[in-house]
C-alpha cells in the first residue's frame, strides 16, 4: 500500500516557486496535502484515459474519485487544481506516457503526473509534481521576444562568445537587477580594504524601505552585518537592505560602476518619487538636470514612505523613475559578482540539478521584467542569460515571459 498526494501548484508559473513584488522576486513553496491510500487497480478503462478525462470534460464528476479520497480532498478543491493548471501552463495538449507514469502537456509546460484507480475505475492516488519548462530554441525565444509589445532585450551568452542578442545595447528599465551594481561597488570596497564582510551596521529608520524584503519591520537599532544585507539584497531583494548599503557607500561610489544612472536612487526614493502625493516632485525632478536632482532628493527625504497599497496595482507608474541598464552591462555585472557565494542563494527559475554553479537576480514592478542567470554547466563552460521587457502603456503578460525564459534555460541544459 502506498500513500500519494496532490501538489497545488500556487506558483505562477513552472516550477518557478516565485512571487513578483513590486521591486523583485521572493520565494514560494507549493503546498502539498496528503490523499488517501491506493487500492489494488483493477481498471476497465486506462489510467491515462482517466487522466485524459479530468481535462478535457466540461465539468469533473465525483464519482469518478474514491470515496476516501473525497473524504479527505473534496471535489471543488480537483477542480481548482486542474482550472489553474489550465489556466496558469497555457493550452491543454494531451496526455504522454512517462515511463511508469505519465505527462501531462500544456503550451507552456509539462507537468509529471501519477494516477492510481482502485478496483471500480475512480482515482484513489493522484500527484501532479513540478511542472516542467518546454523546450524554447534561441531562433524561437528571439521570434517570441520580438513580438511582445514595448521594448525587449535579449542575451545569451556562452563564456565570451555571443550565441543571440536582441536589442543588448539598449538600456532599459530592469527593476531590482541594479541591485547587482551596488553588490559590484560594495564587493572593490571590500577587495581595497575598505570594509569587510563583518562590519556592524545598525538599522536607522531614515533607510527603511517598501517591500520585497524582511528588515523593514525590524526594530530600529538592529545591528547587521554588511555580508548579511548583501545576502538579503539578492536573494530576498530586499529593498531596506538595499538602502543600507547605498547609503553606506555613497552614491558616487555606485555611479563610478554605473554612470547612466546618476544620481543613483534609493528604492525608497523610486517609491516616493512615484507616490500619487509627491507629484509635483516628480514633475520636478522630471524637469530638472542632473546637477539639481540631488538637492530635489534631499528635500524628498523629509517626506513620510508612502504607504505600501499605493502600489498594488497592475499598471505602469513612471517608467522613467527606475534604473538603467542594457543586457550586456547586466552580464558583465553578474560576471564580477558570481563567485560570491551569497549569489547562489537563490537560483531563481534554473534547475540548479542541471548546473554546476546558479548565480540570479532579477527584477520587476509593474511594466518592467528583468531575469539575469549566470550558468555554470557540468562540462565547465559559462553561460549568461539576460532578458528584460518594458511597457509604460500596460501591464505584463509575465507567465509568457518566464516561459520563453525558463525554456531557453531548459534547451540550454538539454545541449550539456
Amino acid at each position: 500500500m502506498h500513500q500519494y498526494y496532490i501538489s497545488f501548484i500556487s506558483t505562477s508559473l513552472l516550477t518557478t516557486n516565485i512571487v513578483f513584488s513590486q521591486m523583485g522576486l521572493t520565494d514560494i513553496k507549493p503546498q502539498i496535502l496528503p490523499l488517501a491510500q491506493v487500492t489494488t487497480q483493477t481498471a476497465s478503462i486506462s489510467p491515462k484515459a482517466a487522466l485524459e478525462r479530468l481535462f478535457t470534460s466540461k465539468e469533473i464528476q465525483s464519482e469518478w474519485f474514491a470515496p476516501e479520497f473525497l473524504a479527505q480532498f473534496p471535489i471543488v478543491q480537483s477542480r481548482q487544481i486542474i482550472d489553474e493548471l489550465k489556466k496558469k501552463l497555457g493550452t491543454y495538449q494531451g496526455v504522454q506516457n512517462n515511463a511508469q507514469d505519465y505527462l501531462v502537456v500544456f503550451s507552456q509546460a509539462s507537468v509529471p503526473t501519477k494516477i492510481v484507480l482502485n478496483n471500480k475505475v475512480q482515482i484513489s492516488g493522484l500527484l501532479f509534481e513540478s511542472p516542467q519548462a518546454q523546450f524554447v530554441s534561441l531562433e524561437e525565444a528571439i521570434t517570441k521576444f520580438k513580438a511582445l509589445p514595448g521594448k525587449v532585450s535579449f542575451l545569451v551568452q556562452e563564456d565570451k562568445t555571443i550565441k543571440t542578442a536582441l536589442n543588448t545595447k539598449t538600456p532599459l528599465a530592469v527593476g531590482s537587477a541594479f541591485k547587482l551594481a551596488v553588490l559590484k561597488a560594495l564587493k572593490s570596497e571590500i577587495a581595497s580594504g575598505k570594509r569587510t564582510w563583518k562590519d556592524i551596521v545598525k538599522l536607522q529608520p531614515s533607510w527603511k524601505s517598501l517591500p520585497s524584503g524582511i528588515l523593514q519591520t525590524w526594530p530600529d537599532g538592529t545591528s547587521l552585518t554588511i555580508q548579511t544585507l548583501a545576502a538579503l539584497m539578492i536573494s530576498l531583494s530586499d529593498n531596506t537592505a538595499t538602502d543600507i548599503l547605498i547609503n553606506l557607500l555613497g552614491r558616487q561610489s555606485i555611479e563610478l560602476v554605473s554612470p547612466r544612472n546618476r544620481p543613483f536612487l534609493t528604492t525608497r526614493e523610486s517609491f516616493t518619487l512615484k507616490s500619487s502625493r509627491n507629484e509635483n516632485f516628480l514633475k520636478r525632478y522630471r524637469t530638472s538636470n542632473e546637477a539639481q536632482r540631488p538637492t530635489i532628493l534631499k528635500e524628498l527625504s523629509q517626506k513620510p514612505l508612502p504607504d505600501v497599497n499605493e502600489f498594488d496595482g497592475t499598471n505602469p507608474v513612471a517608467l522613467d523613475i527606475e534604473w538603467f541598464f542594457t543586457a550586456e552591462e547586466l552580464c558583465g555585472l553578474m560576471e564580477q559578482v558570481t563567485d560570491l557565494p551569497l549569489m547562489t542563494i537563490n537560483p531563481g527559475i534554473a534547475n540548479s540539478k542541471n548546473w554546476q554553479r546558479v548565480a540570479f537576480k532579477g527584477g520587476s514592478e509593474p511594466g518592467v521584467l528583468n531575469m539575469t542567470t549566470w550558468l555554470q554547466g557540468k562540462d565547465g563552460k559559462n553561460y549568461c542569460v539576460v532578458a528584460t521587457w518594458n511597457n509604460s502603456e500596460a501591464s505584463l503578460e509575465e507567465s509568457k515571459f518566464i516561459a520563453l525564459y525558463s525554456g531557453v534555460l531548459a534547451k540550454l541544459a538539454a545541449n550539456k
